[in-house]
């Protein structure tokens, strides 16, 4: 029996083992949130919250029904911050991580599932890049915790401080945006807090960015000798974040009930974070519902961008975007070849990049209009906020997740699922095509624009 069950198991393909392994991951969530032990009242959350939470926590997203600080008791927590860094790190990570402690070979079948995982080309390296990748997010987890810890603990004691220190670290890093604050208030109560706000937006960056691009950045120091996703990378995410700060700056800055009262110095600080927070992180310090329709849209934009591949972020990706306006520039150049510094870029990664923003187009509109049908009490852009905000896996909200109905809840479950495990990485695992198509037929013109 389970030499069958092994040899089915590796049939299986790379993209389809991510599917069912996350999903698994899951629904164990699920179940144990949804004991009486998981939560302060002693009584079940209900299976579809509990799906819901922990499709949030392992899809890095932070989007919740109920108040993470207040509801759960400290076994729900933990429950939920497990999940976030298994969702974070990806469960493969997670496994490499017990057979080098186990000191098992990692066989062709397990780096096959690595490489799919951490969205790599080359099979070679990737258990020294895995073991990279699990040391530095403990290193800079830790980090981020002490000096989190240390605005923490004068205000709510050692204990509780640390404790808030470390799930707050770890949040930030995954680009979760769970919170312990209470009230579903995240945090707004350290609008202008430097040393939080710094680094919480630290944290954040260095968790989408990606350890592929961290790791080339160690080892080469300088941006001429980066690879040119690493050199991409950086140039978007340092791009989309001065946009996203001058026009949230600019639009929010007399708005009384956002930036209006805070002084000049809290003002670019609120800008800044929410100009990072933006990109898959999903905390805020300002009021979300009380930003004017712009910035609630500009933030629309930059959830649906997200961070960078191989990070903990989600959305398309920054080189997704950023491919598809060197591709645009190259047309309007008449050039034939789409460049970045120096270097040609292959036409199978222009056309998957126009893959990604198409699907991931199409699933944002499919899921607003349906949320525009079962949840018919809020605004079309909160709606679209919403939806926006579960693909990305962001953790944004507007009208607020503990509003919507059973079957929105449900769609957004399998939004946030799609976002983090990646569009294309399911449709791969249903079709399971294996063989590249031969036949090519003859080719003929067809107008367009």
């Amino acid at each position: 029996m389970l030499g069958k069950y092994i040899r089915k198991k590796n049939r299986l393909s790379p993209a389809q083992i991510m599917v069912i392994g996350f999903a698994m991951i899951i629904l164990i969530g699920a179940i144990l949130l949804n004991t009486p032990m998981a939560t302060n009242s002693g009584e079940q959350v209900g299976f579809i919250n509990a799906l819901f939470t922990s499709t949030s926590a392992v899809c890095v997203t932070g989007l919740v029904v109920v108040d993470t600080g207040t509801y759960w008791t400290l076994f729900g927590k933990i429950v939920i911050i497990t999940l976030i860094q298994v969702g974070g790190l990806g469960f493969m990570s997670m496994a490499t991580l017990f057979a080098i402690l186990v000191r098992k070979k990692i066989y062709l079948h397990q780096r096959l599932l690595i490489q799919e995982a951490l969205n790599q080309y080359d099979l070679s390296g990737l258990v020294r890049l895995t073991r990279h990748i699990l040391i530095g997010t403990f290193i800079i987890e830790g980090v981020g915790a002490i000096i989190l810890s240390s605005v923490f603990i004068p205000q709510m004691g050692f204990v509780k401080g640390v404790g808030y220190g470390v799930f707050h670290a770890i949040s930030a890093f995954c680009n979760a945006g769970f919170d312990l604050m209470g009230g579903f208030s995240s945090l707004t109560s350290y609008v202008d807090n430097i040393t939080v706000n710094i680094v919480i937006m630290l944290l954040i960056i260095l968790g989408g960015l990606g350890f592929p691009v961290i790791l080339d950045i160690i080892k080469k120091r300088k941006f001429s000798k980066l690879n040119l996703h690493s050199k991409m990378v950086i140039s978007m995410s340092s791009f989309l974040i001065l946009f996203g700060f001058v026009l949230f700056f600019a639009i929010e800055y007399s708005n009384p009930d956002t930036l209006g009262a805070l002084s000049f110095e809290g003002k670019v600080l609120a800008s800044l974070f929410q100009s990072v927070t933006t990109r898959t992180a999903g905390f805020n310090t300002i009021d979300l519902a009380a930003m004017k329709d712009s910035s609630k849209f500009l933030t629309v934009i930059l959830m649906f961008i997200g961070g960078s591949p191989g990070s903990t972020a989600g959305g398309i990706k920054t080189t997704t975007i950023g491919v598809l306006f060197l591709s645009v520039a190259a047309f309007i150049r008449g050039k034939d070849d789409v460049e970045a510094f120096g270097r040609r870029i292959s036409y199978t990664v222009v056309n998957k990049s126009l893959g990604v923003i198409a699907i991931g187009l199409g699933i944002v509109i499919v899921l607003t209009m349906s949320l525009s049908l079962t949840d018919t009490n809020f605004q079309f852009i909160h709606i679209l906020f919403e939806a926006v905000s579960a693909y990305g896996t962001v953790g944004l909200s507007i009208f607020g997740s503990p509003n919507l109905t059973t079957i929105g809840k449900i769609l957004i479950a399998l939004s946030m699922f799609a976002g983090r495990v990646g569009a294309l990485t399911i449709l791969f695992a249903i079709s399971n095509k294996k063989k590249k198509n031969v036949i090519r037929y003859p080719e003929e013109k067809v107008i367009v624009g």
